[in-house]
């Protein structure tokens, strides 16, 4: 079943989902008003980051631990922008891999993680504390997650280079208040903000 992962999959797959952008470097030129990144010539709209963010901020502000929670996930819109070019690059890598990732499939695999963490009550917790991820976003985090898995499981030591070379391939192309975006390393890699603190997000307990 996919809940057997390989180091394989834990370091190309949960590494990219839960990577967190560095402080370095400063961003790109921003040429598309309104845009948070520009992607194969589509545009991810700052609003669009602005929502997902403001999700996870109102999870977070009704959880018992708010504010310790808030701290810790640090700069969240930029931590959902690295998120959704991720999610890109994963999608399309596995489109050109031949991997796919089913509705049935989803909920099958979000079954098995609320009888691993004891309750469907327990999982949003677990998503919202530890990935950033708020309950109505579960069900495409655990797509995207299933995606990486599927496609490190299937081309095994070239997974990396892959999602590097899909990454360089897509052409993306970041709003400098972001950061900049290292194909190399499939992540947002700097900001141009200085008072920004990078976000503290653990990975899924084993």
């Amino acid at each position: 079943m996919h809940r057997r992962r390989s180091a394989l999959t834990v370091s190309a797959a949960a590494a990219l989902l839960l990577g967190v952008p560095l402080l370095s470097g400063c961003g790109s030129a921003d040429a598309h008003p309104g845009a948070a990144a520009v992607v194969d010539g589509e545009q991810i709209a700052v609003s669009a980051v602005q929502a997902r963010a403001e999700a996870v901020r109102d999870a977070q502000r009704a959880d018992p631990e708010a504010e310790q929670l808030i701290q810790s996930t640090g700069p969240l819109q930029r931590y959902m922008l690295n998120y959704l070019l991720v999610e890109r690059v994963v999608e399309e890598a596995a489109r050109d891999a031949g991997v796919s990732v089913s509705r049935r499939d989803v909920q099958e695999y979000r079954a098995t993680e609320e009888e691993r963490f004891r309750g469907a009550e327990m999982l949003e917790a677990v998503m919202l504390r530890e990935r950033a991820v708020a309950p109505e976003q579960i069900d495409d985090a655990l797509r995207v997650e299933m995606l990486a898995q599927r496609t490190a499981e299937k081309l095994g030591a070239d997974v990396e280079r892959v999602f590097a070379e899909t990454a360089r391939e897509l052409g993306i192309d970041v709003n400098p208040r972001y950061g900049t975006w290292s194909a190399e390393q499939v992540t947002l890699t700097g900001t141009q903000d200085p008072w920004l603190k990078p976000a503290t997000i653990p990975q899924e307990p084993a």
